[in-house]
């Protein structure tokens, strides 16, 4: 833990333009969709997805209501979740009859603004990393608050943005620890900012991305939805 302890000395910035957290807030039940799956945990992806690109369509969702409709707040990049790595499949499922609290629900709701959101992190990946999900969501925390958000609505003004201009941004931004190719780049299918997908080893420190975590190559083009 020490590597994930070191990374925390930096304070996060520009994470969420508002937050608010809401009196009234229920966690849903989440139900198993995929099969269980043990293994040995060789690494962490920390998942971080451009709101303002999923909340696109959905601001009148009532299932995504706590992050799109605005009486929460306004936010920019959000943690999807930490994601446990293996070999060549990643562990998932691991069994836990611990459910995700109200109070940690809202200690969390600005980093991650759905408690459906949480539930379903915390049983599919947090149950292979941890034994109870406020320790899940502590480390969680942890690393989001060790991270420098770069404005990337400014960067979406930029003339012929790429995926490697997205890398290049966040690796400048939080300083020699990180390189372009420890950030992996998700676009949608219509070629905007869907996910950054951070690559973590064993020691929480930040590595080289496996093929399947980098996503798209740097010269591919690539455009970010600003929310006007």
């Amino acid at each position: 833990m020490t590597g994930l302890l070191m990374g925390s000395a930096a304070p996060g910035l520009a994470q969420s333009y508002q937050c608010r957290v809401s009196g009234n807030l229920l966690v849903p039940e989440q139900r198993q969709d995929g099969p269980t799956r043990q293994l040995p945990v060789t690494g962490y992806t920390l998942a971080l997805s451009w709101s303002p690109e999923f909340c696109r369509t959905r601001q009148s969702s009532r299932r995504d209501a706590t992050q799109c409709s605005g009486r929460t707040g306004r936010f920019g990049l959000i943690v999807h979740g930490l994601w446990p790595d293996g070999r060549d499949i990643w562990p998932q499922y691991c069994g836990t009859a611990r459910t995700v609290s109200v109070p940690e629900a809202k200690r969390n709701l600005c980093m991650m603004p759905s408690p459906r959101l949480m539930a379903r992190q915390w049983q599919k990946h947090g149950s292979c990393m941890a034994r109870r999900p406020e320790t899940y969501f502590k480390v969680t925390r942890i690393l989001w608050n060790s991270l420098r958000i770069p404005d990337y609505d400014r960067l979406s003004r930029q003339d012929n943005l790429t995926a490697g201009d997205i890398r290049c941004a966040f690796a400048s931004a939080n300083g020699t620890h990180w390189q372009p190719e420890m950030v992996g780049v998700k676009l949608n299918e219509r070629g905007w900012l869907q996910e950054l997908r951070l690559c973590y080893g064993k020691n929480f420190m930040p590595v080289r991305c496996k093929p399947r975590q980098l996503g798209v190559r740097d010269n591919i083009e690539a455009k970010i939805w600003r929310g006007l």
